[in-house]
């Protein structure tokens, strides 16, 4: 498991664990965020802080303290 801040753009992988507030959790979770979802990074600002990813059939951008709450798992690359 590796914290969603960071993963590179084109990483690919699911939600393990959301470990952030309870008004923000929620928030996500509403938005489809919830364990299990396949996401993909798409790109990082050039400063490293927002990350934009795909997830479902949307774009959501977080900033890196939020991305740091949010724990993934990262496919395997053959």
């Amino acid at each position: 498991m590796v914290r969603l801040e960071d993963l590179k753009p084109g990483s690919t992988g699911t939600i393990h664990r959301l470990s952030c507030g309870r008004k923000l959790r929620r928030r996500l979770m509403n938005m489809g965020v919830v364990t299990g979802t396949p996401f993909e990074v798409e790109r990082v600002a050039p400063l490293g802080d927002p990350v934009e990813l795909k997830l479902k059939d949307f774009h959501l951008t977080l900033r890196n303290k939020e991305a740091g709450d949010i724990w993934v798992k990262v496919d395997d690359e053959l």
